[in-house]
């Protein structure tokens, strides 16, 4: 289960390397269900971004599956073409999106949204080993 307290701790990892790389990002933590249980949006983050961390979080744990693996699987020809458009549309595959696992169970996920995708997924790697 994740806790508010983890959150707020998987979110502070993930700042302190956003900062690190000098790009403001948004960063959300959603729980096993896929509820948002913290969202924050660094100082310059794009007001845009914060609609994708969330849904970046939501699509990690729904399918427990990085994002960015996703999205791979979803061009054009591949197994998953088209799932972007399922869920009513909360599904995002760019890469920032991590499921978040305790002894080997996903229990949530993390989703960040502000730079380019490999800065995304680095800044959501930080925050995912917080925990």
């Amino acid at each position: 289960m994740i806790t508010l307290n983890d959150a707020k701790r998987i979110i502070e990892a993930a700042e302190k390397k956003a900062a690190e790389i000098g790009q403001p990002m948004n960063i959300a933590v959603a729980d096993a269900g896929g509820n948002l249980v913290a969202h924050v949006r660094m100082d310059g983050a794009w007001l845009g971004s914060i609609d994708i961390s969330i849904k970046k979080a939501y699509t990690s744990r729904a399918f427990d599956i990085a994002t960015k693996d996703l999205a791979t699987h979803s061009q054009s020809g591949g197994q998953f073409f088209g799932i972007h458009a399922s869920n009513d549309g909360k599904i995002m595959i760019f890469a920032g999106g991590i499921p978040l696992k305790q002894d080997g169970k996903v229990v949530g996920a993390i989703g960040v949204s502000g730079g380019s995708g490999d800065q995304d997924h680095a800044v959501a790697e930080a925050g995912a080993a917080a925990l």
